[in-house]
């Protein structure tokens, strides 16, 4: 996933605070929804940073435990992943290892730089009890939000762009030359799944090799969408039934980006059975966005 490719002046704004943010060591707290580019954010503050010469680890935070805690020792950047699902007895851990750390001001032992990423609103996980205040306030020392890919548009263009010819050269393959349709297409539909939705979207166009078959899910969700939401006469029930639908989208689309789009692993955190996950990716046309 990509945002470097932009022009909107909420990513330039944010580029420019990155500069700043990465000649720290200041914690940073990274908000967005899933698939926007908190990964991507927190890696390139990394590369920019006098750190850029150790290694970047990312720590899933569903799954921290010893291995997690041991990335912390180390001189380079620890990217804290989803840190709302870290687990109360792994905060509680996490909590022990950065005052350990934060104590110990050796040459030999420099600890990493944390980065974190939620798509959860943490303020609101400290309030509901879920999450530590205390290790809140020790990972937010600067708390930067990514817009989602609906409200910075004029970026779609560019990273269409960015993304067929990535796929064109990893795959080989010519970089097709979009429709005027299917640029009407990306600029319309809502993309629910941000950034990494429009990457597969991307990445499906070159490996069909057929931009009508690959589209074909993309522009059924937008006359679905267009029909629910664009002033047509539509009953309560199915108004209901549709805002069901998209729920339920975005969590599949949320457990997938969260595992890499590794159907198995998200169909495990949803408690569903593999086929029917692949039914509901089928049903939602996003089966041609399905990693390989």
């Amino acid at each position: 996933m990509d945002f470097i490719e932009s022009v909107s002046p909420s990513i330039r704004g944010l580029k420019a605070v990155m500069l700043e943010v990465a000649q720290s060591d200041v914690p940073v707290l990274l908000l967005a929804e899933p698939g926007a580019g908190k990964r991507t954010v927190a890696q390139k503050i990394h590369e920019i940073s006098r750190r850029s010469k150790h290694p970047f680890h990312v720590v899933s935070c569903a799954r921290f435990g010893d291995a997690g805690a041991n990335r912390l020792m180390g001189e380079g950047t620890v990217f804290l992943e989803e840190l709302a699902e870290l687990p109360w007895e792994s905060q509680s851990c996490l909590l022990q290892t950065l005052a350990q750390e934060s104590g110990n001001d050796t040459r030999e032992s420099r600890p990493a730089r944390l980065i974190c990423g939620s798509a959860r609103d943490l303020e609101t996980e400290v309030r509901a009890g879920r999450f530590r205040e205390d290790l809140y306030f020790r990972l937010s020392g600067i708390c930067l939000r990514i817009p989602p890919l609906r409200q910075r548009r004029e970026d779609i263009p560019h990273l269409v762009e960015h993304f067929l010819k990535k796929y064109g050269s990893d795959f080989q393959r010519p970089v097709p030359a979009l429709s005027p349709e299917t640029h009407r297409l990306f600029q319309e539909y809502s993309w629910p799944g941000n950034v990494r939705e429009l990457e597969n979207a991307a990445r499906a166009i070159v490996a069909v090799g057929d931009e009508s078959v690959a589209m074909g899910g993309l522009r059924a969700m937008l006359l679905r969408q267009d029909h629910v939401f664009n002033g047509g006469r539509v009953s309560l029930k199915q108004a209901s039934r549709e805002a069901s639908r998209e729920k339920e989208k975005e969590i599949i689309l949320r457990a997938l980006t969260r595992t890499r789009w590794n159907r198995r692993r998200a169909a495990q955190d949803l408690q569903i059975s593999y086929k029917a996950l692949l039914y509901k990716l089928k049903q939602m046309g996003c089966s041609e966005y399905e990693a390989s």
